[in-house]
């Protein structure tokens, strides 16, 4: 199974569909990241307007105040009841100092509807605090705070206070914050006493109510510390008054004084906080806008960008699916016609009629297959002959090894009569020897040698019957050895046969690999989409390097029966002459057995004159001896020349066994690569 991940219409369709998409992706995200940035920019410059301008108004708010406080201690009658305040001793004077005291700060703060009260405190002694308004506090109390520690730190310098919610008393329904600083004698300038003057802290939200600077916006006050010193909504939330402010900003540097940043609020939203310094006091304007609601118009943008991503998602997948059609379609057929082809279907033909790249490929393809549909039916039938020819040189094989196997019987038949005929010579030898000896006792012993006469008879009668049989025989192995001679003729035919075979296999091995190559060359050409032919191509080129190799083989085996078929042909022309010389003494020997035969014939008819006849036996003895001898040298001669034929007829027979061997194995090459061409369907 091909992996469908691995597929080239899945590819391009991945390719196509991600490319559309991440482009109009790109280019939403990057429209509505810019816009984001620029809207950030524009509300940071808008919002730093805006803080500056109420910066500058409170900082005009926090002058007049500043300037209050100065007309109060450069107030004559004020400078003077304080000094007469620190020298009487007198209750009732005390209490008219104070009252007239009390008397100059009411009448600088009558009528202001922001300011809470103002208090003039001793710094030390138990000197009755001066108060007006709602401002009466315990000196004890006060001059044990901090913020009373700050005022008398400053040395006559303002000291502008942080908020309390329930003021400076403690008991105040709104919050306050408040100004302090020593009273200096302008003529000692010591400073016995400070002056406190505290303000409502609605005025500080009033300046502020009218700045707008957007939806779920923020303007907030915070002190050098980071504290709040107006909270964003300190009517409905009066107890964050004093405590940090989640937006941390710097404290030093020219970053400062004024800037902007983006910080976490309290519910953890992102917001825009942007900060200006007041001039004459420690404390910072804050205001803040949550980006949410500045990048709300860019989301439009963001959610178009979406839209447009799906529509762009749906175009993709249509002009993928139309690639899928048009090319991986095409090509998955031609995938699955060219796996029919490789599992050796080779009948497959591609029905694509295009005039692109694919269709050209679709009839490379069919032109491949037709082609090599003719290389295995002109393989196949060539693998036929080769079979049937390996046949007829099995079957002829294994004739010769018949023909080889009956010489060899009868060649040894032949050695065991030479054997015999050499046995009996000797024995007519010895018997000749013994009529030698015994001629001198003949005269007293006729009975004796005419019963030995009568053996002699008997054993020349079996002599020539032993002489005839083996002349029948001997002529039957010339017969033999002739017929042999022939067959081997007619096998070296067969062999030349076999290499005219050989050489028109090896010629269409050769033709197969330029096909196998030219092949190749068209897979490649084709590409990615060739690789199925290219493994047809292969296989082809392995199954004419196997059969180039078979043919070799067949033709090296050939090679070897022609030289052993050439080395039994000279063997056998060697020996025919001398079965004919064999034949020829083995007729002589018969003569003389004959001649034997028709001497005993008259020495048995004469054995009543032997005594006249005496001479004449000595004579015929002494013939007889020499015949003998001679029949002994043919019979040795003619036992050498059949062991010799039967050492031949042996080697004959192995030559004979391996030809078989030889034509066997021939046949089980030749029907190996029959069974591999028959992977091949061709109808």
């Amino acid at each position: 199974m091909t992996n469908p991940i691995k597929s080239v219409g899945l590819m391009l369709f991945l390719i196509i569909f991600s490319a559309i998409l991440v482009c109009v992706l790109v280019v939403g995200l990057f429209s509505y990241s810019t816009s984001k940035s620029i809207i950030k920019d524009k509300v940071t410059e808008s919002t730093g307007v805006a803080i500056e301008q109420s910066t500058d108004k409170l900082d005009m708010m926090f002058k007049n105040y500043e300037a209050l406080s100065m007309q109060i201690l450069l107030d004559k009658s004020v400078q003077d009841n304080l000094a007469q305040l620190d020298v009487v001793a007198d209750d009732y004077e005390k209490f008219d100092t104070m009252k007239k005291l009390s008397d100059s700060l009411q009448s600088y703060i009558l009528g202001n509807q922001s300011i809470l009260g103002a208090a003039i405190i001793p710094i030390k002694g138990d000197v009755t605090s001066v108060s007006t308004g709602s401002s009466a506090m315990s000196t004890e109390l006060a001059q044990k705070s901090d913020w009373m520690k700050k005022v008398v730190e400053g040395n006559g310098r303002l000291v502008w206070l942080p908020a309390k919610e329930k003021g400076y008393r403690g008991d105040v329904p709104e919050a306050t914050f408040a100004m302090g600083r020593v009273m200096k004698n302008t003529v000692t300038n010591e400073g016995k006493f400070v002056m406190i003057i505290e303000i409502y802290l609605r005025e500080l939200s009033d300046v502020l109510s009218s700045v707008k600077l957007g939806d779920g916006s923020s303007i907030t006050i915070v002190d050098d510390a980071g504290n709040y010193v107006l909270p964003s909504n300190p009517s409905s939330k009066p107890e964050e008054i004093g405590k940090a402010s989640p937006i941390a900003l710097p404290k030093e540097g020219k970053a400062a004084e004024r800037g902007s940043k983006i910080a976490t609020d309290a519910n953890g939203n992102e917001v825009l906080a942007v900060y200006n310094k007041f001039e004459n006091i420690d404390w910072k304007l804050v205001g803040s806008v949550p980006v949410n609601a500045l990048v709300k118009d860019a989301g439009k943008i963001l959610d178009t960008t979406w839209i447009i991503a799906g529509i762009a998602a749906l175009l993709a997948i249509g002009i993928g699916l139309l690639v899928i059609r048009m090319v991986a379609v095409p090509l998955v057929r031609l995938r699955n016609l060219m796996n029919e082809g490789e599992r050796g279907n080779l009948t497959v033909r591609s029905t694509i009629n295009k005039k692109d790249e694919i269709g050209q490929l679709a009839q490379s393809f069919n032109q491949m297959m037709t082609q090599i549909t003719t290389l295995v039916n002109q393989s196949n039938q060539s693998a036929q002959d080769v079979l049937a020819t390996a046949e007829e040189l099995s079957e002829a094989s294994k004739k010769t090894a018949i023909s080889a196997r009956e010489i060899a019987v009868a060649t040894e038949e032949i050695a065991n009569g030479a054997s015999s005929l050499a046995t009996e010579a000797e024995k007519g030898s010895d018997l000749t020897g013994e009529i030698g000896e015994q001629m001198q006792q003949v005269m007293t012993a006729n009975q004796e040698m005419g019963a030995a006469a009568s053996d002699v008879e008997k054993a020349s009668r079996q002599g020539t019957t032993y002489m005839n049989s083996l002349i029948e025989k001997t002529g039957m192995t010339e017969e033999m050895t002739r017929s042999m001679v022939e067959k081997v003729d007619r096998l070296k035919e067969s062999t030349r046969s076999i290499r005219k075979i050989l050489d028109v296999l090896n010629n269409m091995t050769k033709q197969t690999n330029i096909l196998s190559l030219n092949a190749t060359i068209e897979a490649a050409r084709a590409g990615a989409a060739g690789k199925g032919f290219m493994v047809v191509a292969d296989e082809i080129r392995k199954l004419a390097d196997q059969s180039r190799q078979s043919i070799d083989v067949v033709g090296q085996i050939t090679e070897t029966i022609q030289k052993e078929i050439d080395e039994t042909v000279n063997v056998l022309s060697t020996a025919y002459p001398i079965f004919q010389e064999q034949i020829q003494s083995v007729k002589e020997a018969n003569q003389i057995f004959l001649t034997v035969q028709g001497q005993m014939g008259d020495f048995v008819g004469r054995l009543g004159s032997v005594t006249e006849s005496i001479s004449k036996l000595e004579r015929s003895q002494v013939v007889l001896s020499e015949a003998m001898s001679n029949v002994s040298a043919v019979a040795e001669e003619s036992s050498a020349t059949s062991e010799e034929v039967a050492s031949l007829s042996t080697e004959q027979n192995s030559i004979s066994e391996g030809l078989v061997r030889l034509s066997d194995k021939l046949e089980t090459v030749s029907s190996g690569l029959k069974e591999t061409l028959a992977r091949f369907r061709t109808e």
